[in-house]
């Protein structure tokens, strides 16, 4: 989950000076030179990747604001922060009303940069978040908020737009933690029924004296302790969707009462003198065998037939694990945002192994795994160390808990080959004699120098000997990037490239 940096600027200068500041923090960049370039590249296949753009506001040609404004009608999510040289109040408003997410006059400091960058990125994550959240509130959430793109997993949405389409009783069956009541919550969100109420029942919670008036209300008086009239769960979905979850724990006294309610449309509260007309969908789930529970006679018959006219079967995560990449990035979106982290991905080597975990808990393991993993994160990308529990399956894997330091064949950004580049010979120092070395051990009165201040001069070197590559500064240095570019911070040093 790489978040790439498009910055749009006319003046050569700049874009290395915003280029060099992104890649210190960590971001990969694009450049393009005005706005036609850029809104080109958006269009293009390169530009998916693009999750923020630092759009200059004075080009030739086609300017900022218009390039923004282009830019936004077919990428309105996407964070854009202009910049100018010349900052007024009607340019700030024009620039906010046109969707701007932030806004500074040039030149400035990079930690403004930096912050300005990632507040946009948190609050891209937190309206997707909130968005998402206020369709669930409304009954209006979709079969595009499932995450995946499993051939298993396209199947279920397959089989709940259909279902989606009429009113027929599903029955969604599948391991704990699949996301049943994801899916149950797509099929309404899809259905005519959409923006109605959705309640949700867990059959296996709730106390066995209290299932039926739970469920299907009760009158005051009718018992002792009923001092106001209750409408049960039915009543409360009216118009729209109940969802029974572990439906197969309900006791055998309210199968009956269920099968009733499913034939003629109707409950019964307890101490009503009639039944009341109830209009409402019932999607029900288990994550047992009902079929194996009818043999053995602990379930209905009738009921689980009039339960399971629509199945629909959620594999489980081990069943589906091309699904796992994206589930883990969407989940470390949401923990950044919440727990204003900047976890930027996984690493390659750890993202094989929680592919290859069979998760027995499923999605919702998964989903605290990470959550757990963003918390203890101390580097950019999670690593080994960030999932304690999983530690005999990293051993297995040959890999050791500790902070990810990159191989020959490998860099930060997720696994691709570095670059091979053949430095210019350096001279080598006699350390004992205290002669002259390309990085001195000894300070002039022949005392050795601080570790920190040898360090510093060992970076600057590398950045200048490999010509301001970093990941290839990084590899020779073995220390991961995101390690490298926090001890540029600490030295204060600038990434020179080769012009």
């Amino acid at each position: 989950m790489v978040k790439t940096i498009l910055i749009v600027d006319d003046d050569p200068t700049q874009r290395r000076l915003m280029r060099a500041v992104c890649e210190k923090a960590g971001y990969p960049v694009l450049q393009a030179a005005n706005g036609e370039s850029a809104l080109s590249l958006l269009q293009s296949q390169q530009g998916a990747d693009v999750a923020l753009i630092m759009l200059d506001l004075r080009m030739p040609g086609l300017g900022g604001m218009e390039t923004l404004k282009r830019a936004k009608s077919f990428r309105e999510d996407l964070p854009v922060i202009v910049l100018t040289a010349q900052g007024g109040i009607d340019t700030v408003v024009e620039a906010m009303q046109s969707g701007a997410s932030d806004f500074f006059v040039k030149p400035a400091s990079p930690e403004r940069v930096i912050v300005s960058i990632q507040n946009a990125l948190n609050l891209t994550t937190l309206k997707g978040e909130v968005s998402r959240l206020k369709r669930k509130h409304e009954g209006a959430m979709g079969f595009k908020d499932l995450v995946g793109d499993s051939g298993a997993l396209r199947h279920v949405m397959r089989l709940g737009e259909r279902a989606a389409s009429s009113n027929i009783p599903i029955l969604i069956t599948g391991e704990s933690g699949t996301g049943k009541e994801m899916v149950a919550r797509a099929i309404q969100g899809s259905s005519d029924r959409s923006g109605r109420p959705f309640i949700t029942v867990n059959c296996g919670a709730i106390p066995e004296n209290l299932v039926e008036s739970i469920l299907f209300g009760h009158e005051k008086g009718s018992f002792t302790g009923a001092s106001a009239k209750h409408i049960g769960k039915f009543q409360e979905a009216d118009t729209g969707t109940i969802f029974l979850d572990e439906v197969g724990e309900l006791p055998a006294d309210m199968q009956v009462k269920l099968l009733r309610v499913l034939q003629e449309g109707e409950v019964d509260p307890i101490g009503s003198k009639r039944p009341v007309k109830v209009d409402v969908r019932v999607i029900s789930a288990t994550n047992r065998d009902l079929a194996e529970e009818v043999k053995a006679g602990r379930f209905r018959e009738d009921l689980f037939y009039r339960l399971n006219v629509f199945p629909i079967e959620i594999p489980s995560l081990r069943d589906r694990p091309e699904d796992i990449p994206a589930l883990i990035d969407h989940f470390i979106q949401r923990y950044n945002a919440e727990e204003r982290r900047d976890v930027r991905g996984v690493r390659h080597e750890v993202m094989e192994v929680l592919c290859a975990f069979k998760w027995p808990g499923n999605v919702r393991q998964l989903e605290n795994s990470i959550f757990r993993a963003v918390v203890l994160a101390e580097h950019a990308y999670l690593c080994a160390e960030d999932f304690p529990h999983l530690a005999e399956e990293f051993k297995a894997a040959g890999i050791e808990a500790g902070p990810p330091v990159l191989s020959d064949e490998e860099n930060e950004d997720g696994g691709a080959p570095a670059p091979r580049i053949s430095p210019p010979p350096v001279q080598q120092g006699v350390a004992a004699s205290g002669g002259e070395s390309a990085v001195a051990i000894f300070d002039r009165e022949g005392h050795l120098r601080s570790l920190q201040e040898i360090e510093k001069d060992l970076i600057e070197l590398a950045i200048e000997t490999y010509e301001g590559k970093m990941s290839e500064v990084a590899r020779r240095l073995g220390m991961g990037r995101s390690t490298l570019y926090r001890k540029l911070r600490e030295h204060d040093l600038e990434i020179k490239r080769a012009s």
